[in-house]
């Protein structure tokens, strides 16, 4: 299996953005992500909180993170309807970057 995030440092943030919109961001994985924003900030030339890197980096507009968690949400109701299970978030996640973002 192929390391995802090889010579992609940015990939790592924008999934942590995506599952912090549906709610599904660790606590423990938020705060190493902000105890790194000091790097994250130099790593990108940025400023800003790691959420505001992203927003920035990306150019998205206000209310990317209520959009994303709406699909999420919808998406989820089917997923439930037709397989009788949860989704798995980083499934979604992974799925949503993938098609909306290629990288």
């Amino acid at each position: 299996m192929s390391d995802r995030y090889a010579g992609k440092p940015f990939l790592k943030l924008l999934e942590s953005y995506v599952l912090d919109a549906i709610g599904h961001l660790d606590p423990m994985a938020d705060a190493a992500l902000r105890a790194m924003e000091p790097q994250y900030r130099t790593m990108f030339g940025a400023t800003g909180s790691w959420r505001e890197i992203v927003v920035n980096r990306m150019q998205f507009p206000a209310g990317m993170q209520g959009a994303i968690r709406e699909m999420w949400q919808a998406g989820r109701v089917r997923f439930v309807q037709a397989n009788g299970r949860e989704p798995d978030p980083m499934e979604f996640t992974r799925v949503f970057i993938d098609s909306k973002f290629p990288h």
